[in-house]
Order: C-alpha cells, then sequence, then structure tokens
C-alpha cells in the first residue's frame, strides 16, 4: 500500500495510528471532531513533507464523520490518492473524479463511509497567486480532468519516495525549488477546468447542513431528554421529512442513528476519563436508562464492554496522577 514502501526521515514525517484514541488529540490541535464508523478496524497514517512555499500530508483516514474547519489563507488543494474514493461532502456524493479547493476560512462537514487514501496540498500566503481560486472562502469541488489528476497524484508520490530516500535534497534549497515547481506545474494543468463540468458545492446542502448543526447544538443542550423527531421538526419549524433528509443527506444515517451514535461516543468520552464516575452514571447522563440495550449498544459500536472502557479511564487517569 501507500505508505509501506516510505520510511520516516528528517524530511518525511510518517505517523500511524493503531487506535482512535491516540488520533484524537492531533484532532483536537486542528480543529477537526470526528465520530469514527467502524472502531474495531479503525487505522490512520499521515506522512508529511514541507516544501519552501507548500506543505504536503497524504492521509490514510477511516470510516468517520467529520467536521472541522479549515483556515488556508494561501490556498488548500484536496485530492484523491486512489480510485476507490467514497465520500460525502457538504450533502455532495463525491467520486475520484473529483477534487476540492479552498482559499479562506470555511466550515467542513464530511462523511466517509470507508476508508479513503487522499492527499492535501497547503499553499503558502507567500506563494504568488496563480490565478486557481475564484473567491476567498469558498470550499468547491471541482471534475477534474483525468490526465491532470494522475499527474499530481505521480508527482505527490514521487515527492514522498523522493523525502523517505533523499532527505538531504529538501535542505537544498534549488533542489526543493525544483520539486516545488514541478508540482505547482501540475496543478496548472488540474485548474484548467471546463466550466460545464465544474459542480460547486458551496451553495448545495447549504440548509441541511445548518439544520443537522441545529440538531447538534439541540442534543448538546438537552442531553439526558428523549428526543422524538415530530417534536424535534416542530421545535425547527421543518417538516418531518425535511428533518430526516437534511441528517441522511449530510450525515449518511437516519436521524434515531445520528443521535445515538452521538450520545455514545459523548458517554466513551466520559468513561475514559475515568475517576469515581459508574457506567451507570456516565449512561443516563446521556439519555440511556436501560443498562441492558445501552451495553448491547454500546458493545456493537466499539467492541467492548462500557466497564472496560470505564476501567481503561481509571488506569489513565491513575498513571497521569
Amino acid at each position: 500500500m501507500l505508505f509501506d514502501a516510505l520510511a520516516p526521515s528528517s524530511a518525511l514525517q510518517l505517523i500511524g495510528f493503531a487506535d482512535v484514541d491516540a488520533f484524537r488529540p492531533i484532532e483536537s490541535m486542528e480543529d477537526a471532531r470526528s465520530i469514527p464508523l467502524d472502531v474495531p478496524n479503525f487505522a490512520a497514517a499521515r506522512a508529511i513533507v514541507s516544501l519552501p512555499a507548500c506543505r504536503i500530508i497524504v492521509m490514510r483516514s477511516f470510516a468517520r464523520i467529520l467536521d472541522t474547519a479549515y483556515r488556508m489563507p494561501g490556498g488548500m488543494v484536496l485530492l484523491s490518492m486512489t480510485d476507490d474514493l467514497q465520500v460525502n461532502f457538504k450533502g455532495l456524493d463525491l467520486d475520484a473524479r473529483f477534487f476540492v479547493t479552498l482559499r479562506g476560512t470555511e466550515e467542513c462537514h464530511f462523511v466517509e463511509p470507508q476508508t479513503n487514501h487522499h492527499a492535501m496540498i497547503m499553499l503558502s500566503p507567500d506563494l504568488k497567486d496563480r490565478g486557481w481560486f475564484d473567491r476567498a472562502d469558498d470550499l468547491r469541488a471541482h471534475v477534474a480532468n483525468r490526465p491532470a489528476l494522475l499527474h499530481v497524484r505521480q508527482l505527490l508520490l514521487d515527492i514522498l519516495r523522493t523525502a523517505s530516500v533523499q532527505p538531504l535534497l529538501f535542505q537544498a534549497t534549488e533542489a526543493a525549488a525544483h520539486l516545488q515547481e514541478g508540482l505547482l506545474l501540475a496543478l496548472d494543468d488540474l485548474f484548467r477546468i471546463d466550466a460545464t463540468s465544474d459542480r460547486t458545492a458551496s451553495m448545495q446542502g447549504e440548509r441541511s447542513i445548518k439544520l443537522v448543526q441545529r440538531i447538534d447544538d439541540y442534543v448538546s443542550a438537552h442531553p439526558t431528554t428523549p428526543i422524538y423527531t415530530a417534536d424535534l421538526a416542530g421545535e425547527f419549524g421543518v417538516s418531518i421529512r425535511t428533518l430526516g433528509g437534511a441528517v441522511s443527506k449530510v450525515r449518511g444515517m437516519s436521524l434515531h442513528q445520528y443521535i445515538r451514535l452521538k450520545r455514545l461516543w459523548a458517554t466513551r468520552a466520559r468513561l475514559l476519563r475515568g475517576g469515581g464516575a459508574t457506567v451507570a452514571t456516565c449512561a443516563r447522563a446521556q439519555g440511556f436508562h436501560h443498562m441492558g440495550e445501552f451495553a448491547a449498544a454500546y458493545r456493537a459500536i466499539f467492541h467492548e464492554a462500557p466497564s472496560d472502557t470505564l476501567a481503561r479511564g481509571r488506569q489513565s487517569s491513575f498513571r497521569a496522577g
């Protein structure tokens, strides 16, 4: 696979994460919030290389719901490194034909139903504008020219491998600038987009996204309250169909599944803090009052008993103390 042929070096940072709890501190530093959808098969990795005016991050992600805030004053290009990409982006289903661009600041909402391999090219504000971005604070998905996309992918792989085996090249200004210029020229080709095939996601699904954000706020504000679809639709002044459709479009699941998943993860976060809490108090604090049903739902998602999670949380707290 992509990461197997790489070894870390002074020019290549290579990080692997075997479980979601090891990954969460990275997300907290990046203003990102994931809800993993397949905990037993979790695996994530990152390869990071810096060039004079851009930073390359190639990632193996995991099945998840992801909310994040990108702050990219110089711009960002996000593209798939394989042909089997599956992702829902702001309510829009994307595959490997697409690439995503942003310059500025934007709240982003993704659902990845599977492991994906993708690359993020973060551009320095000092880089001269090459006419790539139409306007700031606008996250867009574009249909890529296939040969141009494949060329960018190959260059990114070549840069990673070079950083792995010849890291000293990246300390030489001229060599690093040469590698970067090749990548920028390839991006020039990628951005030669047929206007008729451009598919903008910035205006699509905004109402659905706002509804889901209101649901998130409501669930956080009412952790122990039973939530019924009809009551929630009435609270927000929309139809049941609109509410359910928004969650399905943005999160890829039913409203009931989504609320239960959020509450299970909130319970797990409390269990991992350890202390004097019990499984029952943690569960009831998130609206779970039938312990047998809660334990079964918890084990189905996390493949361990809530008591096992609590025990690990108490051990971590004891070591930290």
